[in-house]
């Protein structure tokens, strides 16, 4: 396997070795995790039974003699992928520290988003002394081709939302879960947004939002480790690097169905009266 056909292989291989995993098995060896390994992969719940990476590879008849056995990788929360920080960044530090980790990020290749079709990584925006920031799920076209996040049809919704809220985009901070556009708009993979993680946390870190809105469910299932019907988590606040979290649609699910408008504004109210937040009154016409 030469040229650009290893590249993502080779990326896969770089990932898990960052995670500390070294030994690679071909199909059919078998591996005897020691108990507290066990223990370990049975309390994380997987994505769901029909993501499972490589499911239908399970039992190959003849194995290739170069074949590589990469394990699935298991939903975890960002929260248990690094240890929170020691000390608050001052304010007037912040947009340096952010544009640390941007540089830290560079031309990324740590995952396969970097050889699908990727323009520019899309960062994030706003300010970084923000009370409130959103994390949407990741890049589209018109993100991938500007280089900001949320700036399309989907992002415009946001603007109004945001407004809606008594403030304004640059009050706010914006980020994804992934900074590269998967390939037709898809759900990133675990190996994706696990390898981008460390990038998103440390702005959180960074910003130090008092509230975090998850927009929609992949944002939500990353950010809190668990994977949840939105009703199910919505109403309610949770807990993410110290800030609260408030889950709620994405502005493109509520583009297709604008009939859930209603339900995210009550979500946003709930974010507004935590942070007392008052909405501009109505223009006279």
């Amino acid at each position: 396997m030469q040229g650009e056909a290893a590249a993502p292989l080779r990326a896969w291989v770089e990932y898990f070795r960052d995670l500390g995993v070294h030994d690679f098995y071909r199909f059919g060896e078998p591996v005897t995790l020691a108990a507290s390994e066990a223990e370990s992969c049975s309390a994380i719940e997987s994505m769901a039974e029909d993501e499972a990476p490589f499911a239908d590879q399970a039992s190959p008849k003849q194995p290739s003699s170069n074949t590589i056995f990469v394990p699935p990788v298991h939903l975890i929360s960002f929260n248990d992928l690094a240890p929170m920080p020691t000390a608050v960044i001052p304010p007037a530090e912040r947009e340096t520290a952010l544009r640390a980790i941007h540089e830290q990020i560079g031309d990324c290749t740590r995952c396969p988003l970097a050889y699908a079709g990727r323009h520019k990584i899309v960062f994030g925006d706003g300010s970084p002394t923000a009370r409130l920031m959103f994390v949407g799920e990741g890049p589209g076209a018109d993100e991938d081709a500007q280089g900001l996040p949320f700036v399309g049809k989907a992002g415009q919704l946001l603007n109004n939302m945001i407004a809606a809220m008594g403030l304004t985009r640059a009050e706010v901070y914006i980020a994804n879960i992934v900074k590269c556009r998967p390939p037709g708009n898809r759900v990133p993979e675990p190996v994706e947004a696990n390898t981008c993680s460390q990038f998103l946390l440390g702005q959180i870190d960074v910003v130090q939002p008092e509230a975090i809105v998850a927009l929609g469910s992949t944002s939500a299932t990353y950010l809190l480790g668990v994977k949840q019907s939105l009703s199910s988590l919505r109403g309610r606040w949770h807990r993410c690097r110290g800030a609260k979290l408030a889950v709620t649609y994405h502005p493109a699910f509520l583009l297709r169905d604008p009939r859930q408008k209603a339900e995210a504004w009550k979500d946003l109210q709930m974010v507004m009266r935590e942070l007392g937040l008052t909405p501009p009154a109505p223009k006279n016409t």
